[in-house]
């Protein structure tokens, strides 16, 4: 067994006491200090508490609550009562006062490595997000609302403890927080304004936290920050998100430009929306064709799913499985009264109907994604997602 040797990330304004921690954890074996913003997640974020130490704290429960780091250390010149309740709540393992003494920081960093010393190298550098993407064959067929419910049903599994973010790619007409009833200050159009910056602390600051415990990432609701996205500056964001969560749901919308298709690329596995009209079902087939000749994802990565499915349509499973040419994965029954009550209500479907068929369908479409993902982590490479029993 090789040891592994920690990572330790600076975020400290104030340079004097940045370089003087640097000098301190540099001195100690195993431990080296992390300074390039692409490099993997540290294992110990030192971080400085600002004037907003509540904002601050609320992003240090954050990056723990993800995974995103294993153990947060605090540095401040200010040591009120409030904030050391504040930093002892928010989860944050050590408080330093400023001016920092060296034997402090060093028991504190032994102390981390007896409580991560059966860690490997190999365990330490695993990397586990998947990015579950949902595309819609048409619009107005209730894309947002399978992506904003799967991701509640993949964080609401009762034997799951799993991170989940949901990111809006609905470029100027994203409606993710309408369904959610929040008020987000920032989107992914902020992250493309300040790219230089982007890091987990950086990236907890921008998203914002549902009640249910969903990180959400909005799309800009005007034009700031849309031109100066790029499917680079796309890659780096879904890469960090990748790192920092279990899970990344993305509601594509209907477009295939230039970001869309960096994000397919980057993403695990693909699951194309439609009903059971002929214009969807066409879409299906023309979207199907298009990733056979971009040669990606792959066709086991792409799933369909027909939302609002109900016996009696006019086009059956059958005749549409035989039109895009590729089995139906998912049906996911009609009920609009529900699904219309929890849009307009700003809630889930688990919040507002828990019981009822549809909700209870997301459910076991999520669960069954967990399933997957426990099941490929011991056998690489021998299930796809598509060789899964569609709920009929």
């Amino acid at each position: 067994m090789i040891d592994a040797i920690f990572s330790v990330g600076l975020e400290i304004r104030n340079e004097k006491v940045r370089d003087e921690i640097g000098e301190i954890v540099s001195s100690v074996q195993g431990f080296y200090v992390q300074n390039s913003p692409d490099a993997d997640d540290c294992d110990i974020l030192v971080m400085e508490i600002g004037d907003d130490f509540k904002n601050d704290c609320q992003i240090v429960n954050s990056l723990l609550s993800t995974g995103s780091v294993k153990d947060i250390f605090l540095v401040s010149s200010h040591v009120e009562p409030e904030m050391l309740l504040h930093a002892m709540r928010s989860g944050a393992r050590e408080f330093f006062p400023t001016p920092v003494k060296k034997e402090e920081i060093i028991t504190a960093l032994m102390k981390f490595r007896g409580r991560n010393k059966d860690v490997t190298v190999t365990e330490k550098n695993k990397k586990k997000g998947k990015i579950i993407n949902i595309i819609g064959s048409k619009g107005g067929i209730g894309t947002t609302t399978i992506a904003v419910n799967f991701a509640a049903s993949l964080l609401g599994l009762h034997d799951s403890r799993k991170s989940v973010a949901l990111i809006d790619m609905n470029l100027l007409f994203g409606e993710i927080p309408l369904f959610l009833d929040i008020e987000s200050a920032f989107n992914w159009g902020e992250i493309a304004k300040n790219i230089a910056r982007l890091d987990s602390t950086y990236l907890m600051s921008i998203l914002s936290k549902h009640s249910s415990g969903l990180y959400i990432l909005p799309s800009p609701t005007r034009l700031d920050g849309v031109n100066l996205a790029t499917p680079g500056i796309i890659e780096k964001i879904l890469r960090l998100m990748k790192k920092d969560f279990d899970y990344v749901v993305i509601d594509s919308g209907q477009s295939l430009d230039e970001i869309s298709l960096k994000v397919l690329e980057l993403s695990d596995t693909v699951l194309i929306n439609s009903i059971l009209s002929l214009p969807c079902l066409i879409n299906v087939k023309r979207l199907i064709d298009t990733f056979k000749k971009l040669g990606y994802p792959p066709d086991d990565n792409v799933n369909v799913i027909v939302n609002r499915y109900h016996k009696n349509s006019v086009i059956s499973l059958k005749d549409a499985e035989k039109g895009i040419g590729k089995r139906v994965f998912w049906q996911i029954p009609n009920d609009f009264q529900d699904t219309i009550s929890a849009i307009n209500q700003g809630k889930t479907l688990l919040d507002i109907a828990p019981k009822a068929d549809i909700t209870q369908n997301i459910r076991e479409l999520a669960s069954k994604f967990t399933r997957q993902a426990s099941l490929q982590k011991e056998k690489k490479g021998i299930l796809g997602w598509n060789v899964l029993e569609a709920k009929t």
